[in-house]
């Protein structure tokens, strides 16, 4: 994964093959008025760290301080999107819905294509109406995993809740 960050917010974390990428650096650098350059911050020394944990299924939870650079209404989609527990999907219009506004579905799709905080801001966890697995800028095969590790993740808790 490729992280991008101040000396004390993450701007961006997403996967180092996605598609996208260099249009997101250029965007992120328009956005911030500044260059990316290769280095490590405590930021990015903690993000490295919550992500590893995360993989290994003993984090679900990411305290990394984050530089949300959207518009108010993608805000609102992705502090819905945190909300999401892990475990948990939910389809585009019960999202749009839950925010009160079941007309703005394509807009709450559009926002959560524009995440650029990969599993951070779980946009993998949004599915088709049908429950079926929609675009994903990191590819519909790791979105299904992510979704499988986040499962096996959520179970293991609530057996270790219920021992």
């Amino acid at each position: 994964m490729i992280a991008v960050a101040d000396k004390t917010h993450l701007h961006l974390l997403e996967f180092h093959d996605r598609k996208a990428l260099p249009t997101e650096l250029e965007a992120l650098q328009k956005r911030i008025r500044s260059s990316v350059a290769i280095g490590r911050t405590p930021v990015i020394d903690r993000i490295e760290a919550e992500i590893r944990d995360y993989f290994d299924g003993r984090r679900t939870v990411f305290t990394t301080p984050l530089a949300l650079g959207g518009t108010p209404f993608e805000k609102h989609v992705w502090a819905k999107l945190i909300d999401i527990p892990v475990g948990e999907t939910r389809a585009y219009g019960d999202l749009a819905r839950e925010m009160e506004r079941p007309e703005v579905v394509r807009a709450v799709g559009r926002a959560n294509g524009a995440n650029q905080l990969a599993i951070i801001v779980p946009c993998h966890r949004m599915l088709g109406a049908d429950g079926s697995l929609t675009g994903y800028g990191g590819g519909l095969w790791r979105k299904q995993w992510l979704l499988r590790h986040e499962e096996k993740i959520s179970t293991q808790a609530k057996m270790e809740e219920t021992a």
